[in-house]
């Protein structure tokens, strides 16, 4: 728990955001659930019953990263460590997904061009 409260610390500013997840045990627990409001966190899952239509993209961008990075590889070694996988999962966001993999519902730009359009755009209108 110490770990938690030394996170919270260092970014106080995660009071008030909103967090989004699939439906796994770990995220519809009590003890999960517990420390996220103790945060002022808040989880966009229905608390009732755990239902979270608003995170199907969510649950698709997690599912395309699986496919395109761990199951559609020849290497079927189930064996990283945490640091491995910490440094494969933010290569592949920070670098592929977010600059350069197109997405369709950003009418087939990654994600750092459309958000740079949307900008440029509002800076126009302004």
């Amino acid at each position: 728990m110490s770990s938690n409260i030394d996170n919270f610390k260092a970014y106080p500013e995660i009071t008030g955001c909103i967090i989004h997840s699939d439906r796994g045990s770990q995220y519809t627990s009590t003890e999960y659930r517990t420390v996220i409001q103790k945060y002022g966190i808040i989880q966009s899952m229905n608390s009732a019953d755990g239902r979270c239509h608003d995170n199907a993209r969510c649950e698709s961008m997690w599912a395309r990263m699986k496919e395109e990075l761990f199951y559609s590889r020849n290497d079927k070694s189930e064996n990283y460590t945490v640091a491995e996988l910490k440094t494969i999962v933010w290569r592949y966001y920070m670098s592929y997904w977010t600059n350069r993999r197109i997405c369709t519902a950003n009418g087939g730009l990654p994600p750092t061009i459309k958000r740079k359009l949307y900008y440029e755009r509002m800076n126009t209108v302004a």
